[in-house]
């Protein structure tokens, strides 16, 4: 395993979606076409794809979580931007919290402060 690469989500309406993540997350997508529009988050591949089926309840057996520095911040920019509360911030240890809520197609959008946590390259795990 060489680590987490992409995060999808699915969306009814591309276009619109890709618009509100590139304001959600501020940031362009690097790969725009019909069939998929992909960002890169931190080095992380955020990727939208077309639902077949618009589907109202989403599972929420898997979470992915963006880092954040502001949590709180965060969490009311994506409020203000449309979505819905899933989890309020919440202090699960220590200073780490995570929060997340429900995008505009109800996808589940995971957020955490971890100031613990550092990005280490293949390279240095491999010392």
């Amino acid at each position: 395993m060489l680590g987490l690469r992409t995060t999808i989500y699915k969306v009814s309406d591309l276009k619109k979606a890709a618009e509100w993540y590139a304001k959600a997350f501020e940031t362009k997508q690097y790969f725009d076409e019909p069939f998929y529009v992909g960002f890169n988050i931190g080095g992380y591949e955020l990727g939208l794809l077309p639902e077949e089926e618009v589907v109202k309840e989403k599972a929420d057996s898997v979470l992915s979580y963006w880092g954040v520095d502001d949590i709180h911040k965060t969490y009311q920019k994506l409020i203000a931007l449309g979505s819905v509360a899933h989890e309020e911030p919440t202090n699960v240890g220590g200073e780490l919290m995570v929060a997340s809520v429900k995008d505009p197609w109800n996808n589940i959008i995971g957020i955490i402060y971890n100031p613990h946590f550092k990005i280490e390259s293949l390279t240095d795990l491999k010392k």
